[in-house]
């Protein structure tokens, strides 16, 4: 917890050091960040480096819209997390668009861009529900909500 909790709009969404992280505003008026866990796809608590974000010390911190928020954990989760189920098929679908555009040396056609960013908001609400239907204090679904 810092001194500046009234000088940040919360919530924030960030990307550090390639990882996404939020802070988000607690009961109390003060903050809580969270860092995305890259073998869970859970939240892990992250107020020891909010000063480093907020002061961007060190230089691989970036603040991010919340759909980009959203597209970055989906990608990172997509990257790093296997298992079975409709998330991870998803995840597969994405892969293979990607494999597709990697093998011909090009870049997303618009379709498949706007088909990758769709799924991953559509990863992420059903992701942080089962988050939250575990009890992580972390997840939140509606971020996807404010991202379209």
């Amino acid at each position: 917890m810092t001194g500046t909790e009234e000088e940040v709009d919360l919530p924030g969404y960030y990307e550090y050091y390639k990882t996404p992280v939020k802070m988000v505003a607690t009961p109390d008026g003060g903050l809580t960040a969270w860092r995305l866990d890259k073998k869970t796809g859970g939240w892990q608590p992250a107020n020891d480096i909010v000063d480093e974000i907020l002061f961007a010390i060190g230089g691989e911190v970036f603040v991010r819209t919340p759909a980009q928020f959203v597209q970055r954990t989906e990608a990172v989760r997509g990257r790093y997390l296997k298992g079975e189920g409709p998330i991870f098929a998803l995840y597969e679908t994405v892969k293979a668009i990607d494999d597709v555009a990697v093998a011909e040396g090009r870049p997303y056609t618009a379709e498949e861009a706007a088909l990758i960013a769709g799924i991953r908001r559509r990863t992420f609400v059903m992701f942080e529900e089962q988050l939250q239907q575990a009890g992580d204090p972390g997840a939140d679904p509606t971020i996807a909500t404010a991202a379209s």
